[in-house]
């Protein structure tokens, strides 16, 4: 019988072992998808945080680096400029890059880094117990914030993509979501625009991608989706934020 669909060589034979409904899985396989489209799986290193996207060194079938909290891109901007050849990309949460890591994707960004930078926005701390995120939206509650986010205490989400586009070293710059089949699609192109990007050696590029937390939240999974689309979408731009002309020749 002729097998029509199956794991792609961009990931390993392991399990993921996320929690039931989180679309971290969708977002593994769809870069493990492009890595093997693209034909870039021995060329490419991958650099993990911390949270639940440190699971990411066992599930990808290219080599990985583990950083500290925050310090992805400064590692990657590292691996990169040791290793200029190799394709380098982070897969971070929002906590991650948005909070103690924001001043090193900020800096990596306006360097123009060669670098591709993957934001997972769930809106919370998924892995240490649900607490408010520079990400958590306007009346959101979360472990740490029982009663709803408050502006006058807390400000405004961090609409982290929209910075790092007014950079002019970032020149690929995406906000995407994978809460259907249209926009797993979308989502998946914007990803293999980024590691084009890369390879084509013309700046940093980040694809940032609305996630579901169902056990954070404590939602089922289909709630969760529509829980996201109803209101994560509305305060988030979406689409393509920044894309230069050269990105746009590729």
């Amino acid at each position: 019988m002729e097998k029509i669909f199956g794991r792609p060589r961009g990931l390993t034979d392991l399990p993921f072992t996320y929690c039931p409904g989180c679309t971290h899985g969708i977002i593994h396989r769809l870069i493990g998808e492009v890595l093997e489209e693209m034909d870039i799986i021995s060329d490419t290193i991958g650099v993990a945080s911390v949270g639940c996207s440190m699971f990411t060194q066992e599930l990808f079938a290219c080599d990985f680096v583990q950083s500290l909290h925050g310090r992805a891109a400064a590692v990657a901007t590292g691996v990169k400029r040791s290793l200029p050849d190799r394709l380098v990309f982070t897969y971070q949460g929002d906590g991650d890059i948005a909070a103690i890591g924001t001043s090193h994707a900020i800096h990596a960004a306006a360097r123009g880094e060669k670098i591709t930078v993957v934001m997972v926005n769930n809106a919370i701390y998924g892995m240490t117990g649900g607490q408010m995120a520079p990400t958590t939206l306007e009346g959101q509650k979360t472990a740490t914030s029982p009663y709803g986010r408050d502006k006058a205490l807390a400000g405004s989400p961090v609409d982290f993509p929209k910075t790092i586009a007014t950079l002019s070293g970032a020149v690929y710059v995406a906000a995407m979501s994978v809460d259907t089949p249209a926009n797993i699609k979308k989502t998946k192109q914007a990803l293999k625009k980024a590691f084009q990007v890369q390879q084509a050696g013309l700046g940093f590029s980040l694809v940032s991608i609305l996630s579901t937390c169902p056990t954070g939240w404590g939602l089922s999974p289909a709630d969760s989706l529509d829980w996201l689309r109803d209101n994560m979408v509305p305060v988030y731009e979406m689409g393509e934020i920044k894309a230069t002309e050269e990105v746009k020749d590729l």
